[in-house]
């Protein structure tokens, strides 16, 4: 096939939702297909004029023999074209519903839900990244069941983590600095635990520079900077190292279409202490997690509290965790995977 990827500028953005279309791009070419891209500049997923100008140039630009493909953060900017015969055959990949962020105002979600209840069901696929995210498609957006796929992200095979050595408990957070993603909860539940002996290393890219400074001022409050390392944009190797030399993976996020930081902890065989926000809770093993409702802080701390305590506690749920890990999708299969739901699109 020969397949458009529009995806709202740049590609090369650290985040769960670009590595998944990374990993698909490469797998679609390896396999044959010929994909081109389409990075949209503007403001996204709240379009600007500019980016719904970029919308309108891919369309413009598309091929009658080229499948098209939007990342949904950039599908917003599609809404007045909803007539295009384009839109019609299009596949949307929703990692999660825009309106579904946190971090805008009301009146800012509501204008991103009327503009995905419009475009969800005028495109021929909507191929999500979590069975949980499909489930709301068609009751909270009008889409069309018969429409809607599910395409899990993959793993790499990994090696097991081999932890800190102590001594405490070195735990792990790995994610952008949004809302969403839920660090307040977290800094906030291991505030109440500075009797046990523990440190945090949070790494992710800075993209709400207020929000990122609120973070370090809550740590201040809560008095334990020291204990806090906000190590920004890590990757590679230094990345694998930090998952390496973890003891317990942590997070508190409000909602996640799938939670593909998690997968790789759990790859690694790493504990979780994680939230129940959208499939996390599918993805966490019971008998190697410990599970908090979104948003209670007090409810994280109790749950991580004695896996903090005990590490023998750690060691069976990071067994636990392995054996989880080990039957998580691999990469291999995910882009196959896609160009059927992309075929199914056209067909």
């Amino acid at each position: 096939m020969r397949i458009v990827l529009a995806v709202p500028a740049p590609l090369s953005a650290t985040s769960g939702g670009y590595a998944y279309d990374r990993r698909i791009l490469e797998g679609l070419r390896a396999a044959g297909h010929e994909v081109r891209i389409e990075e949209m500049p503007g403001r996204h997923p709240l379009p600007d004029a500019e980016a719904e100008a970029a919308g309108r140039g891919v369309v413009d630009r598309l091929l009658a023999t080229e499948a098209l493909v939007v990342d949904g953060l950039g599908l917003p900017a599609f809404a007045p074209l909803l007539d295009s015969p384009a839109l019609a055959r299009a596949v949307g990949l929703i990692h999660h519903p825009t309106a579904l962020e946190t971090g805008f105002s009301e009146e800012e979600r509501a204008a991103l839900r009327e503009r995905e209840r419009a475009i969800f069901p005028r495109l021929g696929r909507l191929v999500t990244t979590s069975h949980l995210t499909a489930e709301r498609l068609a009751p909270e957006f009008g889409a069309n069941p018969a429409r809607i796929g599910t395409v899990e992200p993959g793993t790499d095979p990994a090696p097991r983590a081999r932890g800190s050595d102590g001594p405490g408990c070195a735990i792990l957070s790995v994610g952008t600095l949004v809302p969403r993603k839920g660090y307040d909860v977290l800094l906030r539940a291991l505030g109440r635990l500075t009797d046990l002996e523990w440190t945090l290393t949070i790494a992710g890219p800075v993209r709400d520079a207020v929000h990122a400074q609120g973070l370090r001022g809550l740590a201040e409050e809560l008095g334990i900077t020291k204990r806090i390392t906000f190590a920004g944009e890590v990757e590679g190797e230094a990345l694998e190292a930090l998952y390496d030399r973890a003891d317990l993976f942590a997070s508190a996020s409000h909602w996640e279409g799938y939670g593909m930081a998690v997968a790789e902890a759990l790859a690694r065989g790493l504990p979780l202490a994680v939230t129940s926000g959208g499939a996390l809770a599918d993805l966490a093993p019971r008998d190697g997690a410990v599970i908090a409702a979104p948003g209670d802080s007090n409810s994280l701390s109790r749950a991580m509290r004695r896996a903090i305590y005990d590490p023998g506690l750690r060691e069976a749920m990071a067994g636990a965790a392995w054996r989880a890990g080990q039957r998580l999708p691999r990469w291999s299969d995910r882009a196959e995977a896609f160009a059927r739901e992309i075929e199914r699109a056209r067909a």
